[in-house]
């Protein structure tokens, strides 16, 4: 029974250890795996503009975002979510894609894709933790291509 009680103590005391290490690294992953969400959101909209051939703003606001065929983003920003937005697979009926819970974004300038799906401007998304603060950034470049980073 002392043995059971040993060994039983010492598995108590490697949880309680191991406790915070696991939380910094599901906080950790969360971020990750929202800002690929992003990033596979945002090249979605230039994969849209490639097929459709046409050019596409991908609107961002801090819990969604949103597709817009042949729109200028300059008029987007002046407007909420909803009118001319895509709907398709993925969207809701404002055609707006939410992104998870905790999560926020913050853009300096929504990415307008053109119909070879080159970016301009070029855009910097920070996806931002909401319990932790943390922050990873979603970048569009010029030529289109979308990267995550610090």
């Amino acid at each position: 029974m002392i043995e059971i009680a040993l060994v039983m103590s010492i598995v108590a005391i490697v949880a309680i250890l191991a406790t915070p290490s696991f939380l910094t690294y599901y906080q950790a992953s969360r971020l990750r795996v929202g800002a690929e969400e992003v990033a596979a959101f945002i090249n979605q909209g230039r994969q849209l503009g490639i097929r459709e051939n046409t050019s596409v703003c991908v609107h961002i606001n801090s819990t969604a975002l949103q597709y817009r065929l042949g729109t200028s983003c300059s008029l987007v920003a002046i407007t909420s979510l909803a009118g001319d937005a895509w709907v398709g697979p993925g969207t809701d009926s404002n055609g707006a894609i939410h992104i998870p819970q905790g999560l926020t974004l913050s853009t300096n300038a929504d990415p307008f894709f053109n119909y070879l799906g080159a970016a301009s401007p070029g855009a910097t998304v920070a996806v931002t933790n909401t319990q932790t603060g943390t922050v990873l950034h979603v970048t569009v470049a010029g030529s289109g291509r979308v990267s995550i980073g610090p």
